[in-house]
């Protein structure tokens, strides 16, 4: 399976639909389009054809675009065949190209030639992927401007930075100082500083590109009965959790997700927090301390009589079953009914304010995801090295500011591994 192999897959969703594009890969594949359209094709213009298979007979009522090398998607040929979507045509198409010598291409192929041939840098694919998995406006907006270049440029331009600082060192110890210009070793070390500043500064927004590429963790969470099912499927808009006055009811975590401002929520409903001798929800109580251990928000929920009241700081305080009762008497807590939805609207509000906060109110300047967090901390701290262990042996410098470099020549796919090639473009999905 390899580079010069003519490939294709559907880059539509499957099942039954209106449309299905199928996408081609290849090489000279003018040859086929004429072939298949009837005429020699000029390259964007789309032809309405009957797509005939090898015996003549008609395949479907198709249109097809041909994109002519380097012009393309892949930088090689490509084709696209919009045909009816129903998936006894869409089969008949790949039966036909496979008895035309292609085969189906593997998860992420396309894009992956599209690196080869220089279309797209690792960078751009992690926006690729973060794109097809968006489900928010804020992961739209992200994910967008990193698939179109937008964190390559910040990151190239880091990496320029550093080689120019590498060869400013290696020039302190191959001239004399007078070849050299006057405080160049005051330049370099400003250029370190300034260069580490920067990216500390895009580690610390970490915070930001996770809660808008993972979505913002809530745990909603109380002692047994104090009504956190009925709360959660208030706030999520569904039945999804089991509502029962027996206590214990809820014995594992249920999670939902949401769009909050934009923002991807992800919000689980715990077991009640209780001593108890039952093993299943002994279980559902560890799950609960688990769950408030990875959120990013915690809404602790009781009743109106609960006497004794121990939240953490940051945790959202909610006295449900407003109903019941008539003075709200706890400051700084938001009074809710789950049976008549009253304080749900300030709960929503306040909860919204979090979820800004944590998100910094606004855009990361990069979208960091697992794979990249990695390689731009080792870029600080190998910056952070030059400065503070070189001891002005610039051999030294040079070698830390070229780990660096490497370490963000690693997210642009300059320097790589094909450990780190296939992991990246494993994720994306056929015909992309």
């Amino acid at each position: 399976m390899g580079n010069d192999d003519t490939i294709f897959a559907l880059s539509s969703g499957h099942g039954k639909s209106g449309v299905a594009v199928i996408r081609i890969s290849g090489n000279d594949l003018d040859e086929f389009a004429k072939k298949i359209i009837g005429r020699p094709p000029v390259p964007r213009h789309a032809y309405f054809t009957n797509l005939r298979d090898k015996d003549g007979e008609i395949i479907d009522q198709c249109v097809v675009i041909y994109f002519a090398a380097p012009h393309s998607f892949t930088g090689t040929d490509i084709i696209e065949i919009q045909s009816h979507g129903a998936m006894a045509v869409v089969s008949k198409i790949f039966r036909f190209l496979h008895e035309s010598k292609m085969r189906i291409a593997m998860p992420g192929e396309f894009s992956k030639r599209a690196f080869y041939n220089g279309k797209m840098d690792l960078s751009d694919v992690d926006g690729l992927v973060a794109l097809l998995d968006a489900q928010t406006e804020k992961q739209r907006i992200a994910a967008l401007k990193s698939m179109m270049g937008g964190d390559s440029d910040i990151y190239a331009e880091w990496r320029n930075q550093m080689l120019k600082i590498s060869a400013y060192a290696a020039a302190m110890t191959d001239y004399d100082a007078d070849d050299l210009p006057g405080n160049i070793d005051t330049t370099i070390y400003e250029n370190i500083k300034q260069l580490y500043t920067a990216v500390s500064a895009a580690l610390k927004r970490y915070s930001t590109s996770r809660a808008i590429t993972c979505g913002i963790n809530v745990a909603i969470v109380g002692e047994t009965n104090v009504g956190k099912s009925s709360l959660f499927n208030r706030i999520v808009g569904s039945a999804r959790a089991i509502v029962s006055d027996i206590p214990g009811t809820t014995r594992d975590v249920v999670s939902a997700t949401m769009d909050i401002n934009g923002y991807l929520v992800n919000v689980s409903d715990t077991a009640g927090i209780r001593d108890t001798m039952d093993t299943v929800e002994r279980i559902g109580i560890e799950r609960t301390n688990s769950e408030i251990d990875n959120a990013d928000i915690v809404i602790h929920v009781i009743t109106p009589n609960d006497s004794q009241i121990q939240i953490k700081p940051g945790e959202i305080l909610v006295v449900n079953k407003s109903d019941t009762i008539t003075n709200h008497t706890i400051s700084g807590a938001i009074y809710t009914s789950a049976k008549t939805g009253d304080g749900i609207t300030e709960l929503m509000s306040i909860l919204g304010k979090h979820i800004n906060k944590i998100a910094g109110g606004g855009e990361s300047v990069l979208m960091i995801n697992a794979r990249t967090y990695d390689l731009v901390k080792t870029a600080a701290d190998e910056l952070k090295n030059a400065m503070d262990k070189s001891n002005g042996d610039y051999d030294i410098l040079s070698e830390h500011i070229r780990y660096a470099a490497d370490a963000i020549g690693k997210i642009l796919g300059v320097i790589s591994t094909d450990e780190v090639l296939d992991m990246t473009f494993s994720q994306l999905c056929l015909g992309k």
